[in-house]
């Protein structure tokens, strides 16, 4: 059966682009399909500056909204990526397996160490390797298929890459994973800044529509998303990204596609009540379902802790081949008065 990884950075409330561009087509589809795991990887949000009782709580309240949104523990793996050693364990493996170059390259890093150089300042050495980890993170469970938008596509080819040089050099012990994109509304736009991505790392913002945003805030964040000049509803990526944003949207949450829909409307302003209706009616199953995980947060902690213990499982073999094949001498341990390899 085909193994999927995927996870959510708890680094700021998960939005609508998380729900529509992953986590509604992980609920649907990828659980009952595959065999399925899903990390809340709190390890990378440690690669900036943060409040550690921050990445405790939006560590909860993203993997409370992972169930919400219908992930079910008896079809898949849900888990905490600290709570699993393996990961670590794996990462620095493959640390010795990148080189320099390759993590230079990248382009988050590239973009966020330019940006903190203009400042004065300069980024964690975490955010450098993190790649590594994310790779570790899909290499240790043998996945074979990783759902991600197009700005982590580069990030699913450097765990490609590690794992075909692994296996050249040390012999074959990693699956080589491949990325797949989810189809409509796979990157939702900011609603103010339609050529930049509803990220969630931004915690105040008008164009960021939050999971758990009341209906009425959803409303007017969506009522005034940036539209584009002209008045013809036309669905056009390049020159229309703010209509096209919209669109989009609406075609995730209502169902259609954005061109055919563009021909139903004649106003910017009906568009715009059509698209924020429909988020709200998107979102709503979601918010009462998280408000009854969060009255029972025992169950919440029991999905994570067995999820856990699942994960493991997967992952420790695997970890533990790549030790013993990179020339790493094994654990012994005694068990009934005997010394035994482990």
């Amino acid at each position: 059966m085909t193994r999927v990884f995927s996870g959510v950075k708890p680094t700021g409330h998960l939005t609508l682009g998380n729900y529509l561009g992953a986590m509604r087509r992980w609920a649907a589809v990828d659980q009952h399909e595959a065999e399925a795991l899903f990390c809340v990887v709190d390890l990378h949000a440690l690669t900036v500056d943060h409040d550690p009782a921050r990445v405790r709580r939006l560590s909860r309240q993203s993997a409370t909204l992972l169930l919400a949104a219908g992930l079910d523990p008896e079809l898949c793996t849900v888990f905490v990526q600290s709570h699993v050693d393996e990961h670590a364990r794996l990462s620095y493996v493959l640390e010795c397996v990148a080189t320099d170059g390759e993590m230079r390259r990248m382009i988050q890093y590239k973009e966020k160490a330019a940006r903190e150089q203009r400042r004065g300042g300069s980024v964690r050495l975490s955010l450098l390797t993190y790649p590594v980890l994310m790779a570790a993170d899909i290499l240790a469970y043998g996945a074979d298929v990783v759902p991600v938008g197009d700005d982590q596509r580069q990030h699913v080819e450097l765990a490609r890459d590690l794992a075909v040089r692994f296996n050249q050099r040390y012999g074959h012990t990693f699956v080589v994973p491949r990325a797949t994109r989810p189809g409509v509304a796979a990157r939702v736009m900011n609603l103010q800044a339609p050529a930049s991505k509803m990220g969630k790392s931004d915690d105040v913002g008008p164009g960021i529509v939050y999971l758990l945003d009341e209906p009425d805030v959803v409303r007017k964040k969506v009522m005034r998303a940036v539209t584009d000049s002209g008045r013809e509803v036309v669905y056009d990526r390049e020159d229309r990204p703010g209509l096209a944003n919209l669109l989009e949207i609406l075609a995730a949450c209502a169902g259609g596609r954005p061109e055919e829909l563009a021909g139903t409307y004649t106003s910017y302003g009906d568009l715009k009540k059509d698209t924020a209706e429909a988020v709200v009616e998107v979102l709503r199953p979601l918010q009462e379902r998280h408000k009854e995980l969060c009255a029972d947060p025992a169950y919440v902690e029991g999905v994570l802790r067995d999820g856990a213990e699942r994960a493991r499982g997967m992952a420790r073999p695997t970890v533990d081949a790549a030790y013993r094949a990179i020339g790493l001498l094994p654990a012994v341990a005694e068990t009934a008065g005997a010394v035994v390899a482990v």
